[in-house]
């Protein structure tokens, strides 16, 4: 049985889909020749998230790009195919899944079942290039994970814990359903919508621990063993068809521009990570796997020999003609391109709904062939708005609930804008509706 159907036997329900004929008529569409592209668009994030899983597994079939409705979800599901360079010109989304877990008597948990509701209103992919979502967390924080905490109280998902289970802000573990098969389920509907799909990783020493009996052990990069289970852990989510691993502070990696390094901890030195790379394709059997740098594109060569295929914070997107024009500087550079952002991890707020449709449009048409695109990343936030008193990095760093009757849908319904939320995913969704066709 696909992990999909265990999916919905898990949660005692029957695997025979019906089609959504509302949501049909409501969904966006691609422009012109990309017409059978659709997502729903103009939402808010609670429209969707207030779904059961069953009805967003019934909105996504009913979305099917062919055309054809299956009304039993197929057993077998291939990545969007872009080539094995398809993370040089890639969107990379990044959906914090702890924000849109489902919060209840202080606790988090089920996030990834919100990240499949969620995935009902990713926009799919264009035909040059793909779309990608970062899940902010897979492993577990080390700070409090699974529980909610006031807004001002550190509970980080910078800071995670390897050989342990996967996080119980993300995982289900009331379901009769492995961890790993509720990532996989959601792997296969992310594939099944045109989307690849990825995780954030940590590369700070003091922001990762071992779980082991006798309680955590502190991660070092001059140990072997650590840098073994360092592989062996990203290798297992690959493995569940993740094609994307977004590494935060890369920029730093073997001691460079320590002077901006705000993470925690002794860092790997290049050749490590050169080996890590390598050691994770090759043993997954993967040519196709995107490396993401965070903030890794200031000297274009050592990030690339490095193993990275892309990297972010190069350029804003402000400036349309400037992203072109590097864009055409770089189109002989197959392997390897420096990134435009719309907003990223460390954003604390202070752009303007206008200005962030500018950088979104900048990223998404800034170049005179579509071949050429550079690489793109955004947030959550820049297809879905946050209310007014919290931001990307806020949520980053602290796990609070918004709910107003301690019930997980008022967390939904009060997380992110409202009325002027859902104009402005309106607006970005027609951006995107004529990018698909490139």
């Amino acid at each position: 049985m696909n992990k999909v159907n265990k999916l919905l036997k898990a949660l005692k329900e029957d695997n025979k889909l019906s089609k959504n004929f509302y949501w049909e008529n409501y969904a966006f569409h691609g422009i012109s020749s990309a017409y059978n592209k659709r997502w729903l668009g103009n939402i808010v994030p609670a429209d969707v998230l207030k779904l059961s899983v069953k009805q967003a597994i019934e909105i996504i079939a009913t979305l099917s790009e062919s055309g054809v409705f299956y009304d039993k979800f197929p057993n077998h599901i291939e990545t969007p195919n872009y080539g094995d360079k398809w993370g040089r010109s890639a969107n990379y989304i990044e959906i914090n899944n702890r924000a849109i877990a489902t919060m209840d008597n202080g606790c988090t948990c089920s996030g990834i079942l919100g990240a499949i509701k969620l995935l009902t209103a990713i926009p799919p992919s264009a035909k040059s290039f793909a779309n990608c979502i970062i899940l902010s967390q897979i492993w577990q924080n080390i700070y409090g994970d699974a529980y909610e905490k006031g807004p001002l109280e550190e509970n980080s998902i910078y800071g995670i814990r390897l050989n342990a289970p996967y996080s119980e802000n993300v995982i289900d573990y009331s379901l009769k359903l492995s961890a790993e098969d509720q990532l996989k389920a959601f792997v296969d509907l992310a594939h099944f919508r045109g989307i690849k799909a990825g995780f954030r990783h940590v590369i700070s020493a003091d922001q990762i621990k071992i779980g082991s009996k006798n309680g955590d052990i502190r991660f070092s990069w001059k140990n072997p063993k650590h840098v073994e289970l360092y592989i062996k852990e990203s290798k297992k989510l690959i493995d569940l068809g993740f094609e994307c691993i977004f590494i935060d502070s890369a920029k730093h990696i073997g001691r460079y521009d320590m002077e901006n390094y705000t993470g925690v901890g002794d860092l790997p030195e290049y050749c490590q990570i050169q080996h890590i790379l390598h050691e994770i394709r090759h043993r997954t059997g993967k040519s196709n796997l995107s490396f993401v740098g965070e903030k890794s594109s200031n000297d274009f060569e050592r990030f690339k020999n490095m193993g990275l295929n892309a990297g972010t914070d190069f350029i804003m997107g402000d400036d349309f003609e400037m992203v072109k024009n590097l864009s055409d500087k770089c189109k002989y550079m197959r392997d390897y391109a420096p990134g435009v952002e719309v907003s990223n991890d460390n954003n604390e707020g202070g752009l303007s709904y206008e200005q962030r449709l500018n950088r979104l449009n900048t990223a998404l048409f800034a170049y005179t062939y579509a071949s050429d695109k550079l690489p793109s990343f955004m947030q959550m936030n820049d297809l879905f708005p946050l209310r007014y008193d919290t931001n990307i990095h806020h949520l980053m760093m602290t796990n609070p609930s918004y709910s107003t009757d301690g019930t997980a849908l008022s967390h939904f319904e009060n997380l992110f804008a409202k009325d002027d939320g859902r104009e402005y995913n309106r607006k970005a969704g027609e951006i995107f509706a004529y990018a698909l066709e490139m």
